[in-house]
């Protein structure tokens, strides 16, 4: 396939920058994954109760007018569940670049072939960023193991997504999941930005139970944004509503978590919280527009 085109948006009323791509798993039905699924549309009162296709998403986003950054999640050492590979996804999603941006993910773990991986989709593919759950991949986000896979995404100019905060991945599953939470506190993050200074940086999710963690460091370094999804808005704490009117309205982005909470419901709920009117704009498509050099 050739290199991955960027959408025109400008047009679009929004960029998602939050999405996932979780089909096909390419997985049994009992090896746990349908159950995982199940739990997940039930912790987020989920109107899709199994993940819609690359396909489906790409429709659903085109009739909304909104661009979306859409993406797998590497996590089969600690999970089981065989990933999404990521060149069959972004074969997928390139019939639909009108209005998706394929980012892809690569388990840490994987050392020196993952960081291999990653130099060829940036290289050869033109992907632009790749994601990181540190609580799905078991890993610390400043763990040593994970610097060359950072230095090839770092080299190639593309963005490093990571998830924040507690999650919904295993909530209410016996132990979790064996999910542990301690992985995604914002904090390791800092020292990836500080060891990588010119590596654009996402922290995805208000990052409960580390909100200050999360806006101290994106407030501190420079190469570090924020995206808001996964939480409806009408949840954010009153901190975080006040740095998205203030220092930090350059560095805030709109992402749902598609599919388990939509656009639809999200944009509402944002409608209705005290965000200065100017400041709506930047949230919604313009920061994310700078970051992603469209």
């Amino acid at each position: 396939m050739p290199k991955l085109k960027l959408p025109n948006i400008d047009d679009v009323v929004a960029i998602d920058i939050h999405t996932h791509a979780e089909e096909p798993c390419g997985c049994h039905a009992d090896d746990g994954y349908d159950d995982f699924q199940a739990q997940m549309a039930e912790y987020f009162k989920s109107p899709n109760k199994h993940p819609p296709t690359v396909p489906e998403t790409a429709a659903y986003y085109r009739s909304k007018n909104i661009a979306a950054v859409i993406f797998p999640v590497d996590a089969e050492r600690e999970t089981g569940f065989r990933r999404y590979n990521n060149y069959e996804m972004l074969e997928v999603a390139s019939d639909h670049l009108d209005v998706l941006i394929p980012f892809v993910s690569i388990d840490p773990h994987k050392g020196k072939l993952g960081a291999r991986e990653a130099r060829k989709l940036i290289e050869e593919y033109g992907v632009r960023g790749f994601k990181f759950h540190p609580t799905m991949q078991g890993f610390y986000a400043n763990d040593r193991m994970a610097y060359p896979l950072y230095e090839e995404i770092n080299n190639g100019g593309a963005i490093a997504l990571f998830h924040t905060g507690q999650t919904g991945v295993g909530s209410g599953m016996p132990g979790g999941m064996g999910m542990r939470l301690k992985y995604s506190n914002p904090m390791y993050m800092d020292d990836v930005a500080a060891d990588f200074p010119d590596l654009k940086m996402i922290l995805a999710h208000p990052s409960f139970p580390w909100q200050e963690e999360a806006l101290s460091v994106a407030t501190h370094k420079p190469n570090v944004y924020i995206d808001l999804s996964g939480w409806s808005p009408k949840y954010f704490p009153p901190i975080l509503v006040r740095y998205i009117n203030s220092i930090l309205q350059d560095k805030m982005l709109f992402g749902s978590d598609w599919p388990v909470i939509t656009p639809d419901r999200w944009l509402v709920d944002f409608a209705k919280i005290e965000i200065r009117d100017e400041i709506r704009p930047k949230v919604l498509k313009a920061n994310a527009r700078k970051l992603l050099g469209i």
